[in-house]
């Protein structure tokens, strides 16, 4: 048997401690007072004037991008301004216009449906409450709090699939059900903070902290994320991956707000 050198073994390096739950809770809003200064823009990707347009456009949104559903929405509107017209649309009609942005004749049954119960129920009026929301066809939780929070400025959290997969990442949750994921945020930010992180976290997803392939080596929170390294760490690799106005490409908003530093989005039919 071999002698052991007189310095021992070598010690095993320790495993990290587990973060504890305040210690998560401040990095988390840290993490949300960073992006604050690398979004001060942050918006909704969706054209809309109204709660009408907005609840209309947030149930086309469902399986396609914001981009597609803004190139759309203006021929819809265009026939189709009111609920009461909405509801008394042909669905064939309805079909043609929309179809763009995918699973039409299920969203067109929605829309005729959720247009037929405003003007029947709500005075023609989109209701400022999610319980009345989520009564409509083709409304969750999801598009009701889209809606309250930039429709009506009433404190929600939308949780779509950016949203979760990135509070996944960051170990603020390790639920994969939205409403247990939006119960559990919830518990971490005040409720004035709800809708902006909300635009932030999903600008966040969508230009640097992608699903397949995230710009770790170009993300600004990178030393705040505990899953730093699952995506391209090379500076210069990660700058190729940035989407929207972080790569130089046009935003989603055919109509984006003042303070936007990227291009607007092209129209249908443009190059894009």
């Amino acid at each position: 048997m071999g002698e052991q050198s007189p310095a021992g073994p070598k010690e095993a390096t320790k495993a990290p401690k587990p973060e504890s739950r305040l210690a998560m809770i401040r990095r988390a809003r840290r993490i949300n007072r960073e992006l604050a200064e690398v979004y001060p823009y942050a918006h909704p990707e969706l054209d809309f004037e109204n709660p009408f347009q907005l609840l209309v456009a947030t149930v086309l949104s469902a399986q396609t991008t914001d981009l597609r559903v803004n190139q759309t929405t203006p021929a819809l509107f265009a026939k189709y301004p009111t609920p009461e017209d909405m509801a008394a649309a042909a669905p064939e009609e309805l079909e043609a216009i929309i179809r763009p942005t995918g699973f039409f004749r299920a969203k067109a049954k929605s829309l005729i449906g959720l247009s037929t119960a405003l003007r029947d129920n709500f005075g023609g009026e989109v209701p400022g409450r999610l319980k009345d929301l989520v009564t409509l066809p083709g409304v969750g939780r999801k598009t009701a709090n889209v809606v309250l929070g930039n429709g009506f400025g009433v404190p929600g959290l939308t949780v779509d699939t950016h949203f979760g997969r990135l509070v996944r990442r960051w170990k603020w949750t390790e639920q994969e059900d939205p409403e247990k994921v939006e119960a559990e945020i919830a518990e971490i930010f005040p409720k004035s903070e709800w809708t902006m992180l909300s635009h932030r976290i999903i600008f966040h997803g969508r230009r640097i902290c992608h699903s397949r392939k995230p710009a770790c080596g170009a993300c600004p929170i990178a030393h705040l994320c505990p899953s730093y390294g699952e995506g391209e760490t090379d500076p210069e690799k990660a700058k190729k991956l940035l989407k929207y106005e972080m790569g130089g490409q046009p935003g989603q908003r055919l109509s984006p707000p003042p303070d936007y530093p990227g291009k607007p989005a092209p129209t249908l039919g443009e190059a894009e």
